[in-house]
């Protein structure tokens, strides 16, 4: 089993900035990506920004310049500047990848998320 766990969200005003943890931990065997999707109400789930072993990132347009993923071992983060009230949402940690047991299937793996409020 693989357990992700977010921590660092909050209530931020409208041009503030915030950072989001997610640390991955369990019998590993591999972590082929790691990224962040938020949900609001009332709307689908969407990627954020998302972070290969690589190193390779991709966002999504609406936060391009203003938020930034990065990611060390078994951990990603995703330093958010400028923020907006639109940014408002509870946002996810995803990791694909597989574990000790079964090596070669790789799947997703999700949080339970964290709230992030942009608010004056």
């Amino acid at each position: 089993q693989v357990q992700l766990v977010e921590s660092g969200g909050g209530l931020v005003q409208p041009g503030g900035s915030l950072t989001l943890s997610c640390a991955a931990s369990g019998r590993i065997a591999s972590i082929n990506a790691m990224g962040w999707y938020r949900q609001a109400p009332g709307k689908q789930r969407e990627l954020v920004a998302a972070i290969t072993s690589g190193g390779n990132t991709n966002y999504a347009d609406s936060v391009k310049d203003r938020f930034t993923i990065s990611d060390a071992k078994n951990t990603v983060y995703l330093q958010m500047n400028s923020l907006k009230p639109e940014d408002t949402a509870v946002y996810y940690c995803n990791a694909k990848g597989s574990e000790l047991a079964t090596p070669l299937y790789v799947t997703d793996y999700w949080g339970l998320g964290t709230q992030v409020t942009v608010s004056s």
